[in-house]
């Protein structure tokens, strides 16, 4: 009978938030005992009964410890917070999957805020201000700020109050630090496949040619055609929608373009999608990949590339690892320490499928 009351009145208390004082008053002993034991103070003298009759009390009242509590007291609160657009976008699940994993090695853990872009109109304008202010508001230690596509940023003022790293993404001001993927070494990576396999005449399709995808992604195949004596040739490169149909109605420009003779052997898709589209032309075409033409795409987004017949052979976008390299920059700034670099460059591996 006396076991049973013990537990109708634990489940009494925990009807409200367990408090030390409550621990203390079942283990019949002083808060400062139970916040010894709790912070595991091994220079004050509280014997091993006592240290067990608290953490069975702990145990039995479902007590927690009051993080916010904690973390004024510690100035630590093993938190960081990611604010990212389109939570659910593949990219954004790989940047925080990074970052995830790096913190738990790390032994933190993440907060993540969806937000929108901060010039975002309607009902969604203000968002990204309030996530920042939201996970401030939780004490985290640092903030990852991400984006999906790689871009200058305002980033706004309150993230400034905290040790703040960019990912996918850098800060216009030049106050922030960013990781940020190698946009120029994919290129370089993209076209020396091709000329391996022996393309000499490649055509691309183009981003915007005011982003930094497309600006670094043809500089570095501009930069490779020419270490190997070639040249992009002008009329072989036709910027499209980074969609499937803006892809289909670039290839379809250069495959009609020229005749049989002086067609390019190989196309680089700035992107994977575009790359999709370029292959429902070339097919219309009565052409073959790679036989008689061969594709090559940017991002290695996987429901695409990897689906594709044949599977598309293209530079993979390092999101998980821009995540981790975040938080260990995060770690760096937030021990008070340098980092070695403002902007840090993240490699594109080729990821090898049947396009080439």
């Amino acid at each position: 009978m006396a076991n049973t009351t013990n537990l109708s009145k634990a489940a009494a208390v925990r009807q409200r938030a367990v408090t030390m004082k409550d621990v203390a008053k079942r283990a019949g002993v002083s808060r400062t005992a139970v916040s010894f034991v709790l912070n595991n103070r091994q220079d004050a003298s509280i014997s091993e009964d006592t240290r067990a009759r608290i953490k069975d009390a702990v145990q039995a009242l479902g007590y927690r410890p009051n993080a916010g509590a904690r973390a004024l007291a510690s100035q630590r609160s093993d938190w960081y917070g990611i604010v990212t657009e389109i939570v659910t976008a593949p990219f954004a699940v790989d940047t925080i999957k990074g970052a995830q994993d790096q913190a738990w090695l790390d032994r933190r853990f993440l907060l993540i805020a969806p937000s929108d872009q901060a010039d975002a109109v309607g009902p969604n304008k203000g968002m990204e201000d309030a996530a920042i202010e939201k996970l401030l508001e939780q004490r985290v230690e640092g903030l990852l700020y991400a984006a999906t596509f790689h871009r200058g940023v305002h980033v706004p003022q309150s993230a400034h109050e905290v040790p703040t790293v960019l990912i996918n993404c850098f800060d216009i001001d030049g106050k922030l630090p960013s990781i940020v993927p190698d946009e120029h070494g994919g290129g370089r990576v993209a076209i020396e496949r091709l000329l391996k396999a022996g393309h000499r005449r490649i055509g691309a399709i183009n981003l915007d040619p005011t982003i930094p995808a497309s600006v670094g992604r043809l500089a570095g195949a501009r930069e490779a055609l020419a270490e190997a004596g070639l040249e992009l040739d002008p009329e072989l490169v036709v910027t499209g929608h980074a969609t499937a149909d803006g892809g289909y109605d670039a290839a379809c420009q250069i495959l009609d373009r020229y005749p049989e003779e002086g067609r390019p052997t190989a196309l680089f898709c700035l992107n994977d999608r575009m790359a999709m589209g370029a292959y429902d032309a070339i097919k219309e075409r009565g052409l073959r990949i790679p036989e008689d033409i061969a594709v090559i795409g940017f991002d290695n987004q996987e429901l695409i590339a990897a689906y594709l017949r044949p599977k598309l052979t293209t530079v993979a976008l390092p999101f998980q690892k821009m995540g981790a390299l975040g938080v260990q920059t995060l770690a760096i700034l937030t021990a008070g320490q340098p980092i070695v670099a403002n902007q840090q460059l993240v490699d594109c591996p080729l990821l090898e499928r049947s396009s080439v």
